[in-house]
């Protein structure tokens, strides 16, 4: 997979009936480079963010920014690697790094959290079987063993105003192998090829993930949201479409859910 630094990071879905608008990309999180080294700032302010943490699960590797909000990565990074940023007050943030990436000083300009904001997960979640091939995006990279084919949590969302809507911000995601991954060699498999991971709003699918990238947002539906209510967001991993013998799931991992009221 190849996903480079960029302050507007592109990807591609596909929404069924239910969908509207869906806008993608990293919006006030920012990366430039900078002299001194890498550097955790404040996305509005420009001002350092101290003893942010900041972790690269795949490396098992976890350190802090210091009182001008610096740090090191600590690991070398020679493939698509998932690095995540947390600060208490601040929405959570990640990153996909490569080589070319981190072989210049960062800024990470994370930005703060609203109090509408539901974080919906941090932790570094892996779908799937832990069955896959070499070839497949970011198969070196994985962290963590798959907890099944799917995920689900549930979430309590207060009453929107008229103008107001809800959408579900995925950090980063990585291990895709759809076609559409493939074509843009993210992929390497050649001789199959997965369909995409679903993302379910109380049982309503509203969004496809066809390749892999940093800061997808979904737009949920208002028709499905139980207002004042709890509800929940299941993502489902992609199947192999070349296996017919048994169902052979396309291994993905990603981290950092959170859902914007905007």
């Amino acid at each position: 997979m190849r996903v480079f630094l960029s302050i507007l990071i592109s990807f591609c879905m596909s929404l069924t009936a239910f969908a509207g608008t869906v806008a993608g990309g990293v919006t006030k999180q920012t990366q430039n480079q900078i002299k001194s080294g890498n550097q955790v700032i404040d996305a509005t302010s420009g001002q350092a963010i101290p003893y942010a943490v900041v972790t690269i699960p795949q490396k098992n590797y976890k350190t802090k920014t210091n009182d001008e909000g610096k740090f090191k990565l600590g690991t070398k990074i020679n493939a698509p690697t998932i690095m995540s940023v947390q600060k208490d007050g601040y929405k959570p943030f990640s990153l996909t790094l490569d080589e070319k990436s981190t072989g210049k000083p960062l800024v990470v300009g994370i930005e703060k959290s609203n109090p509408k904001d539901i974080i919906i997960e941090t932790d570094m979640i892996h779908l799937g079987d832990d069955s896959f091939s070499a070839n497949s995006a970011n198969a070196g990279d994985f962290a963590v063993h798959s907890i099944g084919p799917f995920y689900s949590k549930s979430f309590n969302i207060k009453q929107m105003t008229f103008d107001e809507n809800a959408y579900i911000v995925l950090g980063s995601v990585i291990g895709i192998d759809t076609i559409m991954a493939q074509e843009i060699g993210q992929s390497h498999v050649t001789t199959a090829y997965a369909n995409p991971p679903q993302v379910y709003c109380n049982g309503n699918k509203i969004a496809e993930i066809k390749i892999n990238g940093d800061g997808q947002q979904i737009k949920i539906p208002k028709s499905v949201i139980n207002q004042g209510n709890s509800n929940d967001i299941t993502i489902k991993a992609g199947k192999n479409m070349m296996q017919t013998a048994y169902v052979d799931y396309d291994d993905i991992e990603f981290t950092n859910i959170i859902i914007e009221i905007k």
